[in-house]
């Protein structure tokens, strides 16, 4: 049964399995991570979340900002909203889904308060959790389905958390198997009029598995023929995962990428396009006519007024930074996207709104239907998720036409970020909340986490933000 595979990847794999660059690769995973839970604390939208927990009550034997004494599963909760909220967060692109592998981070961090982890364990699970999500991605792309991609975080957190949590191999399979029939998110939650919850639901699967873990643990038992049984995943879904977990390595995580610009991910090489095309010429957001962009199927569904809806009505940060036409609008504005492009100010202002509608998205084909011909016959789509194919085209009142064609941006995994671009990024987003030392500290710890023999070493440090 693919849940007790599945299971034994989970609880089997050692750190020394581990290519030594993808470990590196993790390290600067989870910086990234970090520099969003950082900048999160200072949200409108976390501190309701805030409320919300004391509401139902502090203590246990976690530490969060904000908190002195948490639970595990709601400081698994608060952390992985703390990471996910900005939506800067990290990315994995199949061809016919994604995810956003950091997902699992903020429940790994909490699980450091039930126990002495070193951070050779810490990332030995991170690593599972990123290359089992991105795995079941691949196999399993339930969003072509409209279930969002969180159902496959449920699977990979909960697998991962099981082993930082000691769970045998019975207990990890019933685990896996409560999960998959426990978090069955809608990928609605992603569509236009987009609201908050996009940014949250992430956070409610952690909580929610660490509660199945410490269940499992304690001997509660679950459908453990998940995928195959009557009733399971191959039969309602019709997606069968028959995938040999036996020979399973970590090929993917090097696929893995991180974002430049503070946007959803498929918006990135038009990003840098138009940044690119602004600091080589002089115009400004009056002299543009009309601006055009060509890009892929996925993206155009997405962030183009596609199948997930209307991306042209923008009032809130959640709708903007899943706008092709804000994030384009403003880009060419402001010359760059990062937290301060979603304050409520600036998507409220005239020069965007008003820019944002001269925004035209296209993908390569006219014809969207059928997907795998569309797909064929569109050089943009047919190059996707190896490359991200982008071309842009700017008219200019006085009659001037500038084009720039992309294929990938700097934070994909053909151009990564290393140690000094994941520094610059953490340092930006953690500034004017805690100490350039605070922030050190961290960047160092991180860095060097391999040879720490406690991961509280960590969770102090990021605990202590206020």
């Amino acid at each position: 049964m693919q849940n007790v595979q599945i299971a034994e990847f989970c609880l089997e794999r050692k750190f020394e399995d581990i290519n030594p660059l993808i470990t590196e690769q993790l390290k600067r995973h989870l910086l990234d991570a970090l520099g969003s839970f950082i900048d999160a604390t200072s949200r409108p939208t976390i501190h309701k979340i805030i409320r919300q927990i004391r509401q139902i009550g502090e203590g246990g034997p976690c530490k969060a900002p904000f908190f002195e004494q948490l639970a595990l599963d709601r400081t698994a909760q608060f952390y992985t909203a703390l990471i996910r909220y900005p939506d800067f967060m990290d990315n994995f692109m199949g061809k016919e889904a994604t995810c956003h592998p950091s997902d699992n981070i903020g429940g790994l961090l909490a699980a450091c308060w039930s126990r002495t982890i070193s951070g050779k364990e810490f990332l030995t699970a991170m690593a599972i959790a990123y290359q089992l999500e991105c795995r079941l991605t691949e196999e399993i792309p339930v969003m072509i389905e409209g279930i969002d991609h969180t159902l496959l975080l449920g699977l990979s957190l909960t697998g991962s958390l099981a082993r930082l949590m000691n769970l045998s191999r019975e207990q990890t399979a019933h685990a896996l198997g409560i999960a998959g029939t426990s978090i069955s998110p809608m990928a609605t939650s992603r569509a236009s009029y987009t609201f908050e919850w996009k940014g949250l639901a992430s956070s409610f699967d952690a909580c929610s598995c660490m509660n199945i873990v410490l269940l499992a643990r304690e001997g509660v038992t679950g459908p453990v023929a998940l995928f195959e049984g009557p009733k399971g995943f191959h039969e309602v879904f019709n997606m069968k995962l028959d995938y040999d977990w036996e020979h399973e390595t970590f090929e993917l995580i090097p696929k893995c990428i991180l974002k430049k610009y503070n946007a959803e991910v498929h918006s990135q090489s038009v990003l840098e396009a138009l940044t690119e095309l602004k600091n080589a010429h002089s115009f400004t957001g009056d002299d543009i006519k009309q601006v055009d962009i060509t890009t892929f199927l996925t993206a155009y569904h997405i962030i183009g007024s596609g199948t997930y809806g209307d991306r042209k009505e923008v009032f809130t940060k959640e709708q903007a930074d899943h706008s092709l036409f804000y994030l384009a609008a403003v880009a060419l504005l402001d010359g760059e996207v990062y937290p301060a492009q979603f304050e409520p100010e600036r998507i409220k202002k005239d020069d965007v709104q008003k820019l944002l509608k001269k925004v035209n998205v296209h993908t390569g084909f006219p014809l969207h239907k059928p997907v795998k011909l569309a797909g064929i016959l569109d050089p943009y789509t047919e190059a996707y998720p190896e490359k991200m194919k982008c071309k842009v085209e700017i008219k200019l009142n006085n009659g001037e036409v500038i084009t720039h064609e992309k294929e990938d941006y700097h934070g994909f995994h053909t151009r990564p970020f290393d140690w000094q671009d994941t520094i610059e990024k953490f340092n930006r987003l953690s500034s004017g909340i805690v100490t350039k030392q605070a922030a050190d500290n961290i960047i160092e710890t991180v860095r060097y986490m391999d040879t720490l023999p406690d991961m509280r070493q960590l969770t102090d440090l990021i605990s202590s933000i206020r």
